[in-house]
């Protein structure tokens, strides 16, 4: 259940948001809003974005499945300590890349004020999920292993390793 929860919030934020920040552009950037060439240039930098995000998604969703579930477990859900995969390097993969959500649909949107605005508020908003939501949550699921786990990884890695777990597959990675 908490799994489908949030993702009912993903989608409050980044759509009704999205509608929000395009009522605000008619109004604040006009000139912006109507320009074409703004908008395929704001694509052409968040279509990039957003595969990334998909891909981190894919990846990091897949590498859940695989190693985080025994027995009959809720989708969305985890019984067992991930530490594979893009797991071995941070605590957050996952996040990490919905970090970039934000940015990429507000390139895609075309929409300065979903950039300026929206955007960074949503980013502040998933760290601060994590510090109180999932890290209690998995601390009192894992225990002693989370303690250590989490004096293993930090929240986020950007080594070249790090961002190369981030895009395979397990199975890739094997």
């Amino acid at each position: 259940m908490k799994g489908k929860l949030r993702m009912i919030v993903w989608a409050i934020m980044i759509f009704g948001l999205g509608a929000v920040a395009l009522y605000i552009d008619s109004k604040l950037f006009n000139e912006i809003y109507r320009s074409w060439i703004f908008h395929l240039a704001s694509f052409i930098v968040g279509l990039p974005i957003l595969l990334f995000t998909i891909r981190v998604s894919k990846v990091t969703g897949r590498t859940l499945a695989r190693y985080g579930r025994v027995g009959d477990v809720e989708p969305l859900e985890t019984n067992r300590l991930v530490t594979q995969g893009p797991y071995k390097y941070m605590r957050h993969p996952m996040h990490f890349g919905l970090l970039f959500m934000p940015l990429a649909w507000g390139f895609i949107l075309g929409s300065p004020s979903f950039l300026l605005f929206f955007a960074p508020l949503e980013i502040i908003f998933i760290l601060v999920m994590i510090k109180i939501i999932e890290e209690p949550e998995a601390k009192k699921k894992f225990g002693q292993d989370y303690e250590q786990f989490c004096k293993d990884r930090p929240w986020f890695c950007i080594k070249p390793e790090c961002i190369k777990a981030l895009l395979l597959l397990p199975e890739e990675l094997e």
